[in-house]
Parts: structure tokens; C-alpha cells; sequence
């Protein structure tokens, strides 16, 4: 069966550049992959077809030789059998692999996360608070050396000191170099013969660490809170990461929260509600006069401003307190409030259940009593 022109194959011009050559190729590469394809013979062989194309074209004299002379210049692309170990070579070659690069100089350390739950009475003024964690810390036998005191580090024997190893293996493209980090050293270069006595070579130990966390006032659920230098040791020299303090606000009875406003609900009494009246609200620190006009229905909300929480980062803009007035309706009433309220449903000829008088009143107002 006769060969497809290779550039034909690739989609491309023939004065395609070789970066236009190359960004075709993955595209393909990555459409006819077997691993995409499982089980697809046609996608197989059309991955072959590509990698036959590509291995011509983006060598500079190889393509030459085929722009003059065609498929015949190019005898060792033309049996199709590339001695390709696995498909996954070429996707280590261009699209990441296992390369890694060497890390030997000084590495920053994790960050940490605590958790850390505060009362809605904290918000108001903020609080200091002592927390508890176990992190890595530079151990304090060989100062993060790794090696026990008296001894030094010596040339990784594996890489000789490099971090990294190189594999040659060759493929349909050829000889394929892949740089690997050294799995002895973990690409450090350096070899620990005699590890330190405390830490067993890390250069770190777990301790556990006391510290004193300032919440400032106004903060709300999932305010993040950042203590740096405070989190996971370093590596090599390293500066240490930050602690992430998650500050959770406690559920509170009397009070729910809307941003910086708070609001409440507070019961008051039928003649408080007619009559007017004023009463006493509680608040997260004291509690505060609240003026009920007469003729108040439950429900209304009154708004106290000033008197709710601070907007964090500025405790000067406080948030308003919202009380809700819920009219109370009495569930027992004695006789003489059960006269007063028919005289008074009567006046404003409001029909209600007649008055129920026990046996007893019915007997005392027999005998006149």
C-alpha cells in the first residue's frame, strides 16, 4: 500500500515551521493515543502513521532528504516498526513525563491549618487566644544538618552530587533522554552516612508548640487568620510556612447575625403594646432602653444603631442591634381580667366568647355573696 505524503499525514504545508510541525503533532498524538482509543486498531495505526511523519520531518536533514528525494530517502521510516517500547514514551517526551527538576537549595516549609471557634461576645472587642499544635520543627540535635553531629553529608554515589539521573532509551524518534530526580538522594545530591541520632536524618522533629493567637473584633464563620512563620519547619535552610487560623463564631440563644447587624426578639406585654411603654433589651455586653410607642403590632422592628458588631478591620463602623417586638397574648387570666376584657371587647363591640362562670361564682352570686 503506498505511503501518504508525511506532511499530508500531519495536516501541514510543506513550508510549515518546525513549531507549527510540532504543535500538530501532539495535537494528533493525543487524538489517535491507543489510551485514548482502547481496543481501536484504525486509531492505532493512524498514531504509527503520525509518529512515522513526525520522526522525518522534525529532523532538519531528514526532511530535506524527503522534500527531494520522497519516501525512498527516508529507508528506515518505511517498515512502520519504530521500536517503540510503550506508547507512553512519547507523552514523557512532550507533554510533561517523569522529568522532575533537582531540589537542593532552601524549600519553604507547609503551611498549617487550625481551627478555632470563639464566642459572638468575643467579636465585640476581639480576643486572645492560646492554641495547641504539633508541627515539624528543625530538630534541635543537628540544626536540620540531617547528619549526627561529628559527621558531615557526602556526594550522593548514585547521581555524584547532580539531584537527577539520566535514562536513554530509544524510540520511534530516536534516542529519548528523560531526567529523573535521584531516588536515593530525592534529588538533594547529598548522601547521609551517618544519620542523626534524634530525627533519623529528616533534619526535623514533631514538638508540640504553644502559641498565642489574636482574633481581632468583627470577624464572622470562615474568617482566616494568618500567623506567619509559625507553620511546618523548612527544608535546607528554609523558612518556616504560615499557621492558617479558620475562626468559627459559636451559635449564640439570644442574638443571629446578618453581616455586622444583630437581631433579637423580645416579648412584651398587650397593654405594653396599646399603652406605649418603655423596656430594656439585652445586648452582647449591657442591656439598652428601647421606647415602644403606643399602638406597637408585633412584629415591628426597631433598629438601635451602633449597637450591633464591628466591621472587621475598622472597630470604629459597628452594625445596628434589630429588635423584633412579639406581642405576648396571656394564657390564663383571673376573673377580674376576664371582666376588664369583656368590658373592653364590649366598647369596641368586638364579639368573644361569653364569660364561663364556674360553680362556685354561680353559687356565690345565688346567695348574693
Amino acid at each position: 500500500m503506498a505511503k501518504r505524503d508525511y506532511y499530508e499525514v500531519l495536516g501541514v504545508s510543506r513550508g510549515a515551521s518546525p513549531d507549527e510541525i510540532k504543535k500538530q503533532f501532539r495535537r494528533l498524538a493525543a487524538k489517535y493515543h491507543p489510551d485514548a482509543n482502547p481496543g481501536n486498531g484504525t486509531a492505532e495505526e493512524q498514531f504509527k502513521e503520525v509518529n512515522e511523519a513526525y520522526q522525518v520531518l522534525s529532523d532538519p536533514e531528514k526532511r530535506a532528504r524527503y522534500d527531494q528525494f520522497g519516501h525512498q530517502a527516508t529507508g528506515a521510516a518505511g517498515n512502520g516498526d519504530f521500536g517503540f517500547g510503550g506508547f507512553g514514551d512519547i507523552f514523557d517526551m512532550f507533554f510533561g513525563g517523569a522529568t522532575q527538576s533537582r531540589r537542593s537549595g532552601p524549600e519553604r516549609g507547609p503551611d498549617l491549618r487550625y481551627d478555632l471557634t470563639v464566642e459572638l461576645e468575643d467579636v465585640v472587642e476581639g480576643v486572645e487566644r492560646e492554641v495547641r499544635l504539633v508541627r515539624d520543627e528543625v530538630c534541635p540535635h543537628c540544626h536540620g544538618n540531617q547528619a549526627e553531629p561529628g559527621t558531615r553529608l557526602e556526594t550522593c554515589p548514585q547521581c555524584r552530587g547532580s539531584g537527577q539521573i539520566e535514562r536513554v532509551r530509544e524510540s520511534f524518534l530516536g534516542r529519548i533522554r528523560q531526567v529523573e530526580t535521584c531516588p536515593r538522594c530525592r534529588g538533594t545530591g547529598r548522601y547521609v552516612p551517618h544519620p542523626c541520632t534524634q530525627c533519623g536524618g529528616r533534619g526535623q522533629v514533631r514538638a508540640e508548640k504553644k502559641l498565642t493567637v489574636q482574633v481581632p473584633p468583627g470577624v464572622d464563620e470562615g474568617t482566616r487568620l494568618r500567623v506567619s512563620g509559625e507553620g511546618g519547619a523548612g527544608q535546607r535552610g528554609g523558612p518556616a510556612g504560615d499557621l492558617i487560623v479558620f475562626v468559627h463564631v459559636k451559635q449564640n440563644e439570644k442574638f443571629s447575625r446578618d453581616g455586622d447587624d444583630l437581631w433579637c426578639d423580645v416579648p412584651v406585654g398587650f397593654a405594653q403594646a396599646a399603652l406605649g411603654a418603655d423596656i430594656t433589651v439585652p445586648g452582647l455586653k449591657t442591656e439598652e432602653l428601647l421606647h415602644i410607642p403606643p399602638g406597637t403590632q408585633t412584629g415591628t422592628v426597631f433598629k438601635i444603631s451602633r449597637q450591633g458588631l464591628p466591621r472587621l478591620g475598622n472597630p470604629a463602623s459597628r452594625g445596628a442591634l434589630n429588635v423584633r417586638v412579639n406581642v405576648v397574648v396571656p394564657t390564663h387570666l383571673s376573673h377580674r381580667e376576664r371582666e376588664i376584657l369583656h368590658m373592653w371587647a364590649e366598647m369596641r363591640q368586638e364579639n368573644v366568647l361569653p364569660e364561663d362562670k364556674s360553680i362556685l361564682r354561680k353559687v356565690k352570686d345565688a346567695l348574693g355573696r
